[in-house]
């Protein structure tokens, strides 16, 4: 038995367990389902779309003033600008989950599943907002001048702050979330990045004809190597690599997607009206209509992670006196992540015409929005693998550093977890590339999303907080 094997059987039955419980099916009715952590993640961000009384939509403009330094604070506490943080947490939302992702919830849901893609990324907003004040609210200072934050940190201090029984339930969630935080940073922020990255360089490269075809370990140990060049440097390393490539990728994707549907510009008629008439007035009637949202919606919150609590992590250490102000930044990851690059995506896949007739979800994601790139200019596919290099690149650094702020809570911040942490970050690199683990990832996913359980309790629990500094910053807002 290989290697491979032995490991997928000993994990199997837990990750076959972890992914029966948050993606068991929730009828909707007309033959439709949405998974129970889908259901749960749509609920939490409807939850704070409302409490907070549409701040993703009143708030959007002070959020962009605030990301063009146009309200800094001088003197304020934090390491990073608002730009900065917003760009690092950007770099691990936008992945090969805007390109692949988005292609096959098209293929499944038709092109009205874009129109639910929108509007989800809007909402999302809203519970980006609550992760980011929370995140500032209840941040520490480390003796090295590093601020750190986020779920493991406002789950535990402030359900500690509500005293009582409160106290141990808050470390129970931020253990459950520091856990899974690790292994989704290990998993799907690492290992199927890695992989995708390889199997997307391959097909390029010559496939199977490829001489890197049986040496996919050596691939794993230069991309490992890119990776050691920032990781090793620390937060601050990390936050100057993302800051700079963040814009870049997206910058070469909307310039590419721009040009596709520039040059299917005569197909625009057909094209909305298939978006939009299938979005509200699908011709197979409600089955395809809750088929168009469920998966709309499936891949704005898999891709923009709102509910995940990860983009507080990283918010922490804003430099601000004010939680909500780095909140109303925040939100701006899932406007940018959803509604600007997964809507390019969408845009792309339906004006080029390669969505193919019957619904479907098994055609590969990335290979059908190749194909779509590929209709305008036959080496347009190479644009697309320097996109989804840099989009794992980046995924890859900003999960580490997710993973390591977990692992410092768990077992100490020191020397030893740090290099630790790291050495078995560029390890799986390797693995991701070389081995086939596919229960492994599967198992890294479930983890991934589990960190949303505890995460959305303590936005509930917490709302109240979140309101206060809301209203707080509301009054700095007016005095402006």
């Amino acid at each position: 038995m290989s290697f491979d094997q032995a490991v997928n059987d000993a994990v199997k039955p837990v990750a076959d367990a972890a992914l029966g419980v948050i993606f068991w099916p929730v009828p909707l009715g007309a033959g439709a389902e949405m998974p129970l952590i889908v259901a749960w993640l749509m609920a939490g961000v409807l939850f704070c779309t409302f409490y907070f009384k549409f701040v993703n939509f009143r708030y959007f403009a002070q959020g962009m003033r605030l990301l063009r330094g146009k309200a800094d604070e001088p003197g304020a506490p934090g390491n990073i600008t608002y730009y900065q943080a917003l760009a690092s947490c950007l770099s691990a939302t936008v992945g090969l989950g805007n390109i692949a992702g988005v292609a096959v919830g098209l293929s499944a849901g038709g092109p009205g599943a874009a129109v639910w893609l929108c509007l989800m990324g809007f909402l999302g907003m809203s519970a980006k907002f609550a992760e980011g004040t929370l995140a500032v609210k209840y941040r520490k200072l480390l003796p090295n001048g590093e601020y750190v934050g986020g779920p493991v940190e406002y789950l535990s201090e402030g359900f500690a702050a509500k005293g009582g029984k409160w106290t141990k339930f808050g470390l129970v969630l931020s253990f459950i979330f520091a856990i899974c935080c690790i292994g989704g940073a290990l998993g799907g922020g690492n290992m199927f990045q890695a992989n995708q990255t390889y199997k997307q360089f391959l097909e390029i490269t010559g496939g199977d004809t490829s001489w890197w075809a049986d040496k996919a370990w050596l691939f794993g140990l230069v991309l490992s190597g890119l990776v050691a060049l920032v990781i090793i440097g620390g937060f601050k390393s990390i936050v100057a690599a993302t800051s700079i490539i963040t814009p870049l990728m997206a910058a070469i994707y909307m310039v590419a997607g721009a040009i596709v549907i520039g040059v299917n510009f005569s197909h625009i008629g057909d094209a909305l009206h298939a978006i939009f008439s299938e979005a509200f007035t699908p011709k197979a009637g409600m089955g395809a209509f809750l088929g168009a949202m469920v998966w709309g919606v499936r891949r704005a919150i898999f891709s923009n992670e709102a509910g995940l609590g990860s983009a507080g992590i990283l918010h922490a250490s804003t430099k601000t006196n004010y939680p909500a102000a780095a909140g109303m930044v925040a939100m701006l990851g899932a406007f940018f992540d959803t509604v600007v690059i997964c809507m390019m995506t969408a845009l792309v896949l339906v004006f080029s015409g390669v969505l193919p007739a019957d619904r479907t979800s098994d055609i590969a994601g990335v290979e059908l929005t190749s194909r779509a790139f590929a209709q305008v200019l036959p080496w347009f596919p190479y644009v697309l693998a320097v996109c989804v290099f840099l989009f794992a690149y980046s995924t890859i650094i900003t999960w580490f550093y997710y993973g390591l702020t977990s692992a410092r809570y768990l077992f100490g911040s020191s020397r030893a977890v740090d290099i630790s942490f790291k050495v078995v970050t560029l390890v799986c690199v390797v693995l991701g590339t070389s081995l086939q683990l596919g229960t492994i990832l599967d198992l890294g996913d479930a983890m991934f999303f589990i960190m949303a359980v505890p995460n959305l309790i303590g936005v509930y629990v917490l709302a109240p907080v979140v309101m206060q500094e809301f209203k707080k910053y509301e009054q700095v807002i007016k005095k402006q």
